[in-house]
């Protein structure tokens, strides 16, 4: 879908981004900003916190809390799922910046900076202090039931 032809009830481009994390809250700022900034009547750019309570694949392709919370994931106007240097590729574009991320699709350069950002997808939960991905996805599961069980 081009840009001219997009949905006018859907962003462009729907990142999904734990809350939880400070990097990600960062990163999500700027790129709010930038996209307000640039399209204030109508952002290009949504964005989802995997990290609330409400979070629901169903309504965000299909992408479990644990897929989401373990590799950056983005949704496209057309419902189409992007995943991991993709994400950012695609949102920099939409905000003007696309020559920061284009040669991460080169031929050479695209292998090594998807590589590089499965080591920092790997790291970044100890790295930024949080419990691993496993602690994360049970105490989930913990708070859902809970919060049946008091709704029940």
């Amino acid at each position: 879908m081009t840009r001219n032809m997009r949905r006018a009830d859907r962003p462009e481009l729907t990142l999904l981004y734990d809350g939880g994390c400070p990097l990600c809250l960062r990163e999500v700022a700027f790129l709010r900003r930038r996209d307000q900034s640039r399209n204030p009547q109508q952002p290009r750019l949504a964005f989802v916190d995997i990290d609330a309570a409400d979070y629901d694949a169903a309504s965000h392709g299909g992408i479990s809390y644990r897929e989401a919370m373990g590799r950056i994931h983005a949704i496209q106007a057309d419902g189409s799922v992007l995943r991991d240097v993709a994400v950012f590729r695609s949102a920099y574009e939409l905000i003007g910046l696309g020559w920061l991320y284009a040669p991460t699709a080169w031929p050479v350069i695209g292998p090594i900076a998807d590589g590089l950002y499965g080591v920092w997808a790997r790291w970044r939960l100890p790295l930024t202090r949080r419990p691993d991905l496993d602690q994360l996805c049970s105490c989930r599961s913990d708070r859902r039931s809970e919060h049946a069980t008091h709704h029940a």
